[in-house]
């Protein structure tokens, strides 16, 4: 994400923080209408909604640099509109339309971007991470000095390839940040009675890897803290974990009723701790944005999601054939 000047919010422009508020709000508008579609039966499979993350790869992608790479679970929507892909193509794919990003063929949890170096959404849990691993290691092979942000969430962290990519990256010192988006609930199961440690950072203590945690409600200390660890690795110190707090508003799916919390719990975060409500607040306490100019970005927003969902909707599904496409690599000599 470029750099933009401007009139300085502590460390931050008024220009980039009505930039990570206008992120945000994509995120969570397309997540919304992403709901509406799946309950008009658009929208097959699984479908695993960001509401409430926002901030975490906001913030992430603002510590990013071009080239960098990313590469994630099923909750994936949001690092794709992240990282800039079409939220015409992101939406077509939901839908299983030839207009989407994986030909139709993908679904929510498995479309890719070569141009935006975005390498999935992965349906396997904590198979991404190894994946993520292997990116930086090709980039440490070619010494282009990028980074890798490999995210996993609090229950994925208990698997065992998780601990197995640690030590391969901190023996190889792979420029890799290992984020953990700690929502509070792998599935259906609190951290506390899933988890044996309560800081899920430390966990890379044993192989030598830092790490910290931040504050996934906050984008500005997302952001801080990603830049720290991008750094770390572009030092050549190796690999780096972040932590980040967050929380989701909806279920695991969107067939998870969410009876394992309450809604008191749900409607506190959300009014107390709204991660685009902090940078709404923000700016219009600072005076760098008007009622009326948040209302007018909110408007076009809504304007590029149901943009979005009209493609998708006109977009043909894809033809039968399409079956056969994409599984096998073609080797044959480019001179036969």
């Amino acid at each position: 994400m470029a750099a933009r000047k401007g009139k300085k919010i502590s460390n931050v422009s008024a220009e980039d923080l009505t930039a990570y508020y206008r992120d945000m709000l994509l995120i969570r508008r397309f997540e919304e209408k992403a709901g509406q579609l799946y309950g008009m039966g658009l929208i097959g499979g699984f479908c695993h909604l960001y509401i409430g993350q926002e901030a975490v790869v906001v913030g992430l992608e603002a510590a990013a640099e071009e080239g960098d790479k990313r590469v994630t679970s099923y909750r994936d929507h949001g690092h794709m509109l992240a990282c800039g892909m079409d939220p015409k193509g992101v939406m077509a794919e939901l839908t299983g339309r030839e207009g989407g990003y994986s030909k139709g063929k993908g679904g929510s949890m498995h479309m890719f971007s070569k141009e935006k170096h975005f390498y999935g959404g992965h349906g396997i849990v904590g198979a991404q991470v190894p994946i993520g691993a292997g990116l930086a290691f090709a980039d440490k092979y070619k010494e282009n000095g990028r980074v890798t942000f490999t995210y996993f969430g609090d229950g994925a962290s208990n698997q065992g390839q998780v601990y197995e990519t640690f030590n391969m990256a901190a023996l190889w010192s792979l420029p890799v940040v290992f984020v953990i988006e700690n929502n509070q609930y792998a599935m259906g199961t609190a951290q506390k009675r899933s988890t044996s440690t309560p800081e899920i950072h430390t966990r890379g203590e044993a192989f030598g890897i830092p790490g910290e945690a931040v504050d996934g409600m906050d984008v500005l200390a997302v952001r801080a803290a990603g830049e720290t660890a991008v750094a770390h690795c572009r030092a050549g110190k190796g690999p780096y974990i972040l932590e980040v707090k967050t929380y989701r508003y909806r279920g695991h799916s969107m067939s998870d009723p969410a009876k394992y919390r309450t809604r008191e719990e749900v409607q506190k975060m959300r009014e107390e701790r709204d991660a685009i409500e902090h940078v709404r607040q923000m700016l219009l306490d600072g005076k760098h944005a008007s009622e009326d100019d948040l209302k007018a970005i909110d408007k076009d927003i809504k304007d590029i999601v149901n943009k979005a969902a009209e493609f998708a909707k006109e977009s043909p599904e894809p033809a039968l054939d399409e079956l056969w496409s994409d599984i096998y690599a073609d080797t044959a000599p480019q001179n036969a």
